[in-house]
């Protein structure tokens, strides 16, 4: 099957959507299916071989965080022309309310359309304005995908009809086992958090807060932060007395990424909110790290409802420093939470949902896509 991928965010920025679509399109190959990604990208960019270049994307705030978007005459054109010389049997969209180049090719192709929505958004007015202007495009679409409950509800809100529910994947296989850092976790314990530092949704500040009050009476504790943004901004946070046991790591290669979830005693996944699944913690069950999370609904589905990881008062940062500190009181029950995770991510595995993705496919595949006339 001949499958066209249409990535809205910018490729060289780190991001939830950006690995779906990039894990996915690697599955589908193994898979043997001849696979296309286009994404705002520059011309020069380091790119994959199955991914096209857009043109540069702007920055847009957009769902708690800031989004880079190619929404112009150049996109455009790009995006027309790829769709017209693609011969793809299926376009796979994803989040086509973005403005960006999910909306542009549902605007510009005719054919079997899939789209999968992300983001869990309240209803608004803003949204209930912009539906206007996108029902056109979600017209064309032939087959709907949500990537949990929360992601269907903000769809089906907004736009009306149904979605299927396939999560996020993760490619357990690359996680199991890794090196930690060299010198972690320590004799002191550990505490790991994976996220952009500067955006609020992530939570940062809150754990910050709760590594004050665990830091105060444990030593030997340090905090291991991987993510892009202003380290010293968020050391600024941090009481003076403590800030030689806070390690900021930057962005991290994947392979580092993966031997952070490894360098620690427990995760921690301290978001406040606009989260509609929880790969971070997809992530860290595959690497089979003692998980503490906000009690979000996104995240208490993916942890079992507290089975394969423990669930704090979402943002609350006292609750926070109890539930981390029992975790790291308790070897056995740390043990007993990384073997729940490593059994309960299988279902996230791409060997999974890759296949319940081209069902969908197949369920819309009578005709190819062509550019609209």
């Amino acid at each position: 099957m001949k499958i066209g991928i249409v990535c809205p965010y910018t490729w060289d920025v780190p991001g939830g959507v950006q690995q779906h679509i990039r894990d996915l399109a690697e599955a589908l190959i193994d898979f043997g299916h001849d696979v296309s990604v286009i994404s705002p990208a520059d011309d020069d960019s380091p790119l994959p071989a199955y991914v096209v270049p857009a043109g540069r994307a702007v920055p847009v705030p957009y769902n708690g965080s800031v989004a880079r978007l190619a929404f112009g005459f150049l996109s455009a054109s790009r995006v027309r022309r790829w769709v017209k010389d693609g011969g793809f049997d299926v376009l796979h969209v994803h989040e086509p309310a973005v403005p960006s180049l999910s909306l542009l090719a549902c605007w510009v192709a005719a054919g079997p359309i899939v789209a999968t929505v992300h983001t869990a958004i309240p209803r608004s007015r803003v949204m209930h304005a912009a539906n206007t202007a996108l029902q056109p495009a979600f017209e064309k679409i032939s087959g709907r995908i949500a990537v949990s409950e929360a992601a269907r509800t903000t769809l089906v809100e907004h736009f009306g009809g149904d979605a299927v529910v396939i999560p996020n994947g993760v490619a357990v296989h690359k996680y199991g086992k890794a090196d930690p850092l060299p010198g972690w976790p320590g004799p002191g314990g550990a505490i790991g958090f994976l996220g952009r530092m500067e955006e609020p949704r992530k939570g940062l500040p809150v754990l910050l807060r709760a590594f004050e009050t665990l830091g105060a009476g444990r030593p030997g504790l340090r905090l291991l932060i991987a993510g892009p943004g202003d380290a010293d901004e968020a050391l600024a946070r941090v009481p003076p007395r403590l800030r030689d046991r806070v390690v900021m790591l930057g962005q991290v290669s994947e392979a580092d990424k993966i031997r952070a979830y490894h360098s620690v005693d427990v995760f921690c996944a301290p978001n406040t909110g606009g989260e509609s699944f929880g790969l971070v913690l997809a992530e860290a069950m595959a690497a089979g790290a003692p998980i503490v999370a906000s009690d979000l609904d996104a995240f208490r589905r993916v942890l079992r409802g507290g089975r394969a990881g423990e669930l704090f008062a979402t943002g609350d940062a006292a609750d926070l420093a109890r539930a981390a500190g029992r975790l790291l009181d308790d070897q056995e029950r740390r043990a007993s939470l990384s073997a729940a995770a490593s059994s309960a991510v299988r279902a996230y595995d791409w060997s999974v949902v890759a296949r319940d993705v081209v069902s969908v496919y197949q369920a819309v595949v009578p005709g190819r896509v062509a550019v609209a006339p």
